[in-house]
């Protein structure tokens, strides 16, 4: 597509990144499954691995395929560049990669998926990071996290299990002030319902298995780059700012604008962690994001009036679903997420854990898996799966006490889920 015009969302969904094979013609992006690239010359070869020109040399580090969906994110978020990855527990890493250094932390919400949590308090300890959980709804508790070694802000736009609205610019107001970014894990919302960049985030992470693709196929990840972030404005980011020994001293921020993070995440990055996304995987996502908006409607559409529905049945202790006017979340939906609320949320069962264990035991068209955002509807019980190896306390925090279900409302016949969650609930509480 031209730079010229600016299209709207349902466009770009389709054509960004998009363009007829130069070889064939072929329309739909093809899936470039090989392993490397033929150089024209020694010159041309050399230009490569100095950065000097921009082009392909070995899939580890870039193919056509990702390069499409790459594009296409990065137009959909509103971004200058990004990264595809193998998963989004990789983009999480691949963001903090040229950030953190040993002794530096990162400063997040506790309100996150489990994976995330025990990603932040154990394994990144390995590298010598650490990260400090706080409530991001006290934002004086945030800024009070923050100190000479913070590097990062993390949250999750529509967090997971509990679909609470995250106040993104008040975040970005605190990370602006204190010189470091604001990084946004918008797997849940996707760029469909919220767009962080425009809320002041600075980086943008999917699991892009979720909802972008749509339809539980393929693992994925992404970063996407805001390119609005001056990285040598402080002594705070060497990987981007000071010169690259591995590149010459090449100096990324310096070299590449407003681009360095994007170029750093598949030069270094890629090149050294591996964490690549393969050209199979980034053709079903580029499948699955032609209809994100159509899917994204529906999906709301149906977790609308299955969670009021569940918010009046007396066998219900709570619904915590952002998009119902009793949600202290909801006057945020306007500003944050104005198509929606998107469609993951929990509800509590009166009976406990083991009426939660039963319950899902007993439904029919939603399905048990430990997965989001696909087509069909889905339910687990998040403290017996996901968010197990938290602490009671962390649980609570994040939203995933024994007595709580996690659903994730697909796109059937809203009266077919409806039906299936009452006699669900029916065997449960008996």
């Amino acid at each position: 597509m031209s730079d010229g015009p600016t299209y709207g969302f349902d466009t770009l969904q389709i054509h960004a990144g998009s363009r007829p094979d130069p070889a064939t013609g072929a329309r739909q992006t093809p899936i470039y499954q090989t392993t490397a690239y033929v150089f024209r010359d020694s010159e041309h070869a050399a230009k490569l691995f100095n950065l000097q020109e921009v082009g392909y040399i070995y899939s580890r580090l870039t193919n056509p395929t990702v390069a499409v969906l790459q594009e296409r994110l990065a137009a959909l978020e509103g971004g200058a560049g990004a990264v595809g990855c193998a998963s989004g527990h990789g983009a999480q890493i691949m963001a903090l990669f040229p950030l953190m250094q040993p002794g530096r932390n990162l400063v997040t919400s506790n309100r996150l998926y489990g994976g995330t949590v025990t990603q932040f308090s154990r394994t990144i300890h390995r590298f010598g990071w650490s990260a400090r959980f706080v409530d991001t709804e006290d934002l004086a508790a945030v800024e009070a996290a923050i100190d000479g070694d913070t590097r990062a802000i993390f949250c999750e736009s529509i967090a997971n299990p509990g679909g609470y609205i995250t106040d993104l610019d008040a975040l970005a107001e605190i990370a602006d002030r204190n010189g470091i970014p604001l990084i946004v894990d918008n797997t849940s919302a996707t760029p469909y319902l919220c767009r962080p960049i425009e809320h002041g985030a600075t980086l943008v992470v999917h699991s892009t298995t979720k909802y972008l693709t749509g339809n539980g196929t393929v693992t994925g990840g992404a970063i996407v780059d805001s390119g609005k972030f001056d990285w040598s404005a402080s002594d705070k980011f060497p990987s981007l700012s000071e010169p690259e020994p591995a590149y010459h001293g090449l100096k990324f921020h310096e070299t590449f604008g407003a681009l360095a993070f994007t170029f750093h995440g598949i030069a270094i990055g890629l090149r050294d962690l591996g964490m690549t996304m393969n050209p199979q995987g980034a053709h079903y996502t580029l499948l699955g994001i032609e209809t994100l908006s159509l899917r994204m409607e529906k999906h709301v559409e149906n977790a609308e009036r299955v969670a009021a529905w569940l918010e009046k049945d007396p066998r219900v202790e709570y619904v915590t679903y952002a998009g119902l006017p009793s949600s202290p979340y909801y006057p945020r939906i306007e500003k944050i997420c104005p198509n929606g609320a998107g469609a993951l949320f929990t509800f509590a069962l009166k009976g406990g854990f083991d009426a939660c264990v039963k319950f899902v035991d007993s439904l029919e068209i939603f399905s048990h898996v430990a997965n989001l955002g696909d087509a069909r509807s889905l339910v687990i019980h998040s403290a017996s799966t996901t968010h197990r190896q938290l602490t009671p306390e962390q649980q609570k925090a994040a939203g995933a006490d024994p007595n709580v279900v996690r659903l994730s409302i697909g796109i059937e016949d809203p009266d077919d889920l409806i039906a299936d969650l009452d006699q669900a609930l029916a065997k449960a509480t008996a």
